[in-house]
């Protein structure tokens, strides 16, 4: 074979290989990032991608097929594509761009570069270099991995381009994944929680302020509508500063850049039903005191302004960032505080509180426990707080000191037994004393309730006197018993004799009965004998009348009958004959004519 044609043949298969060579297949799974190893144009000058055609990576990348690029120009990186998964969160960082601003801690999201999609497009409208603002979403991006290295919570996206990245890479997967940041933010509402956000970019705060305010709250202002820190350029654009915030998040889902902003879940606020809540804002305008000119012991202001709030919130859930705000607990029911160290409420007001060491008029030095009810009215419970702090500053530095007093003044004035036997009138005045007192620490004296003296530990004269009035005691009541006793015995007497009379209760009725009934019989029989012997009388008085009218009568007859008969004789004989007539007819002897 000629030198020709041996040279034609190894041109032929050096042309077909470097044919092949120069031919690149992409996979669809992946892209391909072009480098160029020489250029006429020269080489980069500074960072990392060729935007002129120089010797270097170049911006855009090969999506899946086949390319022909000259293999000892080009150099073809298959990479895979980024995916990130459903419900998580891609962070990016760019290795070319400007540098960050002394103020940024973040690259600046430039809309032009079409999440990351285009590099030419990021870089000529100033794209910066280092971790970015922008976070991805779900889905399946192709992205240049020489310029961007995408970290997600399975991966790290990137062309390597030395040995010592994948330490700095994985440095910052961490950091992200120590702030839980590859998935957004959610918070149920079951769970009572709201997320207090810090963002670490931006301008810092002011000396004086120790909370962001809010900024870009307003949907209808879509220039600076940040949509609960979802989109950082937004915010900033609105005046938002770093350093914690004002303003929280509530129930829902938000994808947060948490290399921007991190949250921290807190409880809501919740005041119970018996209570209000006074605000203690630490940020706000400085608002003009509502207090009134009596009031001498600090401002307060209208809602929203810093200081205490003049108005207190009702009983509820409450979305309220407490660093910002401090919200007091005053209960509005009624508060019992005792001064007794063995007793004291659930509430805990009165834990510090013990028995008032009096010194009585005799020299005597009892224990006195009390209970003292009170109330703070709930449109008063923000003057309360900006006097005293809280509830547990009123009772130990004011009513402590203020029971105290007076309850060892009103000893001082008694003797012991007087201060045992006139505790009613104690505990009266003592509730008209010191509602007074009370009412100009806008609180509400409702009662004064007071325990019996007792002796400490190592007196035992008290006892030795309240012995002896046990004792006096005793004898006053057996002097009692022995007298009702007495007149026990003489009520039994009186029972006895009044049952001994009820027993005869029967007999004595009968009797009295009888007796009544045989003085009515013997009123009647004398009635009876007076009107019978009317009746004689009468009969007699009449009776002797017709015997005289009747004797008159028959003289009468007889003159006339003397007359008929001519004689006197005659009428005699006549007379006779019928009398002897009459005689026989009521014998019944039989006459024989």
């Amino acid at each position: 074979m000629s030198p020709l044609l041996i040279l034609g043949l190894i041109a032929a298969i050096i042309g077909i290989g470097y044919l092949l060579l120069s031919v690149r297949y992409v996979p669809n799974n992946a892209v391909g990032v072009l480098e160029k190893r020489w250029s006429l144009k020269g080489a980069v000058q500074s960072g990392v991608i060729a935007l002129r055609g120089e010797a270097g990576y170049q911006p855009r990348v090969l999506r899946g097929g086949l390319y022909f690029y000259p293999f000892i120009q080009y150099v073809v990186h298959t990479v895979p594509l980024v995916t990130i998964p459903q419900g998580q969160i891609g962070y990016v960082f760019a290795r070319d761009g400007k540098s960050l601003e002394p103020t940024q801690t973040l690259a600046t999201i430039i809309p032009e570069g079409r999440n990351f999609q285009d590099v030419e497009g990021y870089l000529k409208n100033g794209g910066q270099r280092g971790p970015s603002r922008e976070i991805l979403r779900e889905g399946t991006i192709p992205i240049n991995l020489a310029q961007f290295v995408v970290l997600t919570a399975e991966h790290v996206y990137y062309l390597s381009l030395n040995n010592s990245e994948r330490e700095l890479f994985d440095a910052m997967s961490q950091a992200i994944a120590d702030r839980d940041g590859f998935r957004p933010i959610t918070i149920k509402g079951a769970d009572d929680m709201l997320a207090v956000m810090t963002v670490h970019d931006g301008p810092a705060l002011g000396g004086d302020d120790i909370i962001a305010p809010t900024v870009g709250n307003d949907p209808a202002v879509p220039e600076t509508y940040h949509n609960n820190f979802q989109d950082p350029e937004k915010f900033l654009r609105g005046g938002g500063q770093r350093g914690r915030q004002l303003q929280v998040l509530v129930e829902g889902t938000y994808y947060v850049n948490r290399l921007f902003a991190t949250a921290e879940l807190v409880k809501k606020t919740i005041i119970e039903v018996g209570f209000v809540g006074v605000v203690i804002a630490y940020s706000g305008e400085k608002g003009s005191d509502v207090s009134g000119t009596e009031y001498k012991h600090g401002e307060l202001v209208e809602r929203g302004q810093k200081g205490v709030w003049s108005t207190a919130l009702n009983p509820g859930k409450y979305a309220i960032n407490t660093y910002a705000m401090k919200v007091v607990p005053v209960p509005t029911t009624n508060i019992i505080l005792k001064w007794n160290k063995e007793e004291f409420g659930a509430h805990g007001y009165d834990k510090n509180l013990q028995a008032v060491l009096l010194i009585t008029k005799d020299a005597f030095e009892p224990l006195l426990n009390l209970a003292v009810v009170i109330h703070i009215d709930y449109r008063k419970a923000p003057l309360v707080i900006q006097r005293f702090g809280n509830i547990n500053m009123l009772v130990e530095q004011t009513l402590d000191p203020l029971i105290s007093a007076y309850f060892k003044d009103t000893g001082q004035t008694r003797t012991l037994i007087q201060l045992i036997q006139e505790r009613g009138q104690i505990q009266q005045q003592a509730l008209v004393d010191m509602k007074v007192r009370f009412g100009r620490y806008n609180i509400e004296l409702e009662e004064v309730l007071i325990g019996t003296p007792a002796a400490s530990a190592t007196d035992h004269h008290i006892e030795t006197i309240l012995e002896q009035l046990r004792t006096r005691q005793i004898a006053v009541e057996q002097i009692e018993t022995y007298e009702r006793k007495q007149t026990a015995a003489v009520k039994e007497r009186e029972l006895r004799q009044a049952e001994a009379v009820a027993q005869r209760q029967t007999a004595l009725t009968e009797s009295e009965i009888a007796i009544v009934i045989q003085s009515n019989e013997g009123k009647a029989e004398y009635q009876r004998s007076l009107q019978e012997a009317a009746k004689i009388k009468a009969l007699a008085d009449a009776e002797a009348e017709a015997q005289a009218r009747i004797g008159i009568g028959k003289a009468l007859a007889a003159q006339e009958l003397v007359n008929a008969y001519g004689s006197p004789r005659l009428q005699v004989i006549q007379q006779t004959l019928g009398q002897f007539t009459q005689a026989i007819e009521k014998s019944g002897v039989p006459v024989v004519p």
